[in-house]
């Protein structure tokens, strides 16, 4: 919009001050004690003046009497829709609550009926802020207690149109994190240190992967650790080629790997194009960072004719 026609836009805003936005408002409940008390406990304020026979509202709820909830209420005046239908239509589309102030004339006790109306008290200037450019919209609200001025209520609010951002550089893609319980913090530990571990019974002395809280065989919940040495053979392998995620570089390997102690994990095989893994392959572990806070165990094919391209 120019300059010119900023102007034209700030006169026909400026009218609008001194309009009722809000009359004969009428709150939906009287001051009540269940709305005291869930008050107080939601901002943790144990206040002896809010509870029993002579308890009072706290001042700070003054608004919460005037509020429509979901239903919303029917005293909004012309005048304001018709102000912010002209801030949206120079969009300004985008609204965001900025500050209040509050003035108490007398305390509210349950059983008082509020009544409210509230007037435009003023429209800023265009302003540039960092959301965006717009112009702030403050109310005046007067609330009543059987008909007597019990407080006054001023809210702004700034009705703006979003300053354009520049799009942020792209995120190098992460993969998903794995899920540590207190069953596998353990092997996860020993993956920090490169060490991979596997779990051993003191029961009954069964070898068990992946970990869990008791052993499979005999059901006891004792355990300690085993390092592994690392060798194993793959045992079946499936080549991945969908679904693709950007973490990821399809087609890749990943295989079921007979570990040398017996035992058998997941893993990917590298090292070697994914179209020459084979079962009964040798391979190695090793740790592979995958990212600045992850490392991972994967399996190294070992050299020998299934790397060099033959087939078993």
């Amino acid at each position: 919009m120019s300059g010119e026609g900023q102007d034209r836009l700030y006169e026909r805003l400026k009218t609008y001050e001194g309009r009722p936005a809000a009359t004969g408002g009428r709150g939906k409940d009287p001051v009540n004690l269940p709305m005291i008390r869930h008050w107080c406990e939601a901002m943790g304020d144990a206040h002896p003046a809010y509870r029993g026979p002579e308890a009072v509202a706290p001042p700070t709820m003054l608004q919460a009497w005037t509020m429509g909830g979901l239903s919303g209420h029917e005293d909004r005046s012309e005048a304001y829709g018709e102000l912010l239908g002209l801030l949206d239509g120079a969009g300004y589309t985008s609204v965001v609550a900025t500050d209040c102030e509050q003035e108490y004339l007398r305390p509210l006790r349950p059983g008082d009926e509020i009544t409210f109306d509230a007037v435009v008290e003023s429209v800023s200037p265009r302003k540039t802020t960092k959301l965006g450019t717009g112009h702030f919209v403050t109310t005046r609200m007067d609330v009543r207690a059987g008909g007597e001025l019990a407080g006054t209520h001023r809210f702004r609010i700034l009705k703006y149109a979003p300053a354009a951002r520049p799009a942020p550089p792209p995120e190098r893609p992460r993969r998903p994190r794995p899920v540590i319980n207190r069953d596998n913090a353990g092997f996860w530990e020993g993956v920090a240190a490169h060490r991979l571990l596997i779990q051993r019974c003191t029961a009954c002395g069964t070898l068990r992967f992946p970990w869990l809280p008791g052993c499979n065989g005999c059901g006891s919940p004792g355990w300690e650790t085993v390092e592994a040495t690392g060798e194993g053979t793959v045992f079946s392998y499936v080549v991945m080629h969908h679904p693709p995620f950007p973490a990821f570089d399809p087609p890749y390997a990943v295989g079921l790997i007979e570990l040398a102690e017996g035992v058998r994990m997941i893993g990917n095989v590298v090292g070697v194009p994914y179209d020459k893994v084979r079962i009964g392959m040798p391979v190695r572990l090793e740790f592979q960072r995958v990212d600045e806070e992850q490392e991972l165990p994967v399996f190294r094919a070992v050299d020998g004719p299934e790397t060099a391209g033959g087939e078993r």
